[in-house]
């Protein structure tokens, strides 16, 4: 009989203490690789909330306040960009489009972003991914909102309900504009961005919504204007109909530019930080974003030294069971002895079902993982904004695997050794 069969055997004559120590190590095995694949797909998400944008630009601030407050909603700009920069910095060459940001009111303390067509026509998440409409389209006319996915899901918005904004932001609100509702005229498609929970509204509205909103004359322009809009939206050609919807604020929290080549970058951006007019602040995102990652790194590397920790615990586990049962085989071995093993095929033997147990826990955890993958992905991609990669294992994974299974079999060398000194006399002088 070989070592293997007789080793399966031997496992099998001790099963439950055996499935006991594979569970254990099967259970650390999914916590490990969990783990890992959250915080990679965390990072990923992270950075994968704005691409394709060359430039963000806001007030002088610092380079992550400005990243947080624009893109994550985390946060707020103190101060804003005026209008006029905006407009002279967007006409400069090698802009190939510019997309303004206005925040600072929500509606049940999500964000109520204030922006024009080109958000939804050049923002980009993830791998160059555009925003795609799961129902209805974008804003035509002054008094329309787009909604992110998770707006519409927990708020149970569907197209055409009334959306009341609040100025400030959080869940406490100071002051409704009742007399502007807003009707939902589009929903987006989940991007696991902080864009899931935003409503989008005109820019042109932010205005409208603070600067008339307290007049009666006001809400009879605002629906004369919104009326005059219903009857020419099939004349108005898109410039001008941009323009209705853009109009000409004060100021902006922020914009987002994109340009012609990656040429241009660098020399707009060193134009824009030392633009005389206003104080300025131009980040390139990507750049941006490591930078905060490496802020986190603390994070991440506790995470990692958590799953360590509860592997190593599990090995500890397997070799206290293999010593604790090494005691009542010495019969067993001694009888193995007896009909011609040698001290090496007993050597080996436990070290094979060391090995045996640790694989087995290995692939029992790899199920369990890609179940629990299965089950959290949704929670994880509404509640955090994490989309999890549900594919095959990658090269660093697979390397920890094998890295466990090397630990599994170096713990089972301790009671394998020990086997190995055990004398045929010891053996067989135990009494049953």
């Amino acid at each position: 009989m070989s070592l293997l069969k007789l080793a399966i055997k031997s496992l099998l004559n001790r099963k439950a203490s055996a499935l006991l120590t594979l569970f254990t190590i099967a259970i650390s095995v999914m916590l490990l690789m969990s783990i890992e694949r959250v915080r990679v797909d965390a990072k990923s998400s992270f950075s994968n909330t704005i691409s394709g944008t060359d430039l963000i630009v806001g007030a002088r601030t610092g380079d992550i306040q400005l990243l947080l407050s624009s893109v994550f909603r985390i946060g707020h700009a103190n101060n804003g960009v005026s209008w006029h920069s905006y407009q002279y910095i967007t006409q400069q060459r090698g802009v190939k489009w510019a997309i303004p940001l206005s925040l600072g009111d929500s509606h049940k303390g999500l964000a109520v972003l204030g922006t024009n067509k080109d958000y939804f026509n050049h923002y980009r998440f993830g791998k160059k991914q555009p925003l795609r409409f799961a129902s209805g389209q974008q804003f035509n006319h002054l008094f329309e909102v787009v909604l992110g996915s998770e707006v519409a899901s927990s708020l149970n918005y569907k197209l055409g309900d009334k959306v009341v904004i609040a100025h400030g932001m959080g869940n406490t609100s100071f002051h409704n504009h009742d007399d502007n509702p807003f009707t939902v005229v589009g929903i987006l498609e989940p991007t696991g961005t902080p864009v899931d929970k935003t409503l989008h509204i005109p820019l042109a509205a932010i205005d409208t919504i603070h600067g008339k909103s307290h007049t009666h004359e006001a809400d009879h322009v605002e629906d004369e204007s919104h009326e005059h809009e219903h009857e020419h939206e099939h004349e108005h050609e898109h410039e001008h109909d941009e323009i209705n919807l853009v109009g000409n604020p004060k100021q902006i929290t922020a914009f987002l530019l994109g340009f012609d080549s990656p040429l241009y970058t660098l020399q707009v951006r060193r134009n824009i930080n030392q633009y005389k007019p206003e104080a300025l602040l131009a980040i390139m995102p990507g750049v941006t974003l490591r930078e905060l990652w490496e802020m986190l790194s603390i994070v991440e590397k506790i995470l990692l030294l958590f799953s360590i920790v509860v592997v190593l615990i599990s090995l500890l586990g397997m070799l206290t069971s293999l010593l604790s049962s090494l005691n009542q085989r010495r019969r067993e071995l001694a009888i193995l002895r007896s009909v011609g093993a040698r001290p090496w095929h007993i050597f080996t033997l436990i070290s094979v079902e060391s090995i045996l147990i640790t694989g087995l826990g290995c692939l029992l955890g790899i199920v369990l993982f890609y179940g629990l993958m299965l089950l959290s992905a949704d929670y994880l991609q509404s509640h955090a904004g994490i989309s999890l990669n549900i594919a095959l294992l990658s090269s660093y994974e697979l390397m920890l695997l094998a890295a466990i299974i090397a630990a599994g079999f170096i713990v089972g060398l301790i009671p394998a050794t020990r086997a190995y000194f055990y004398s045929l006399a010891d053996g067989m002088s135990i009494k049953i």
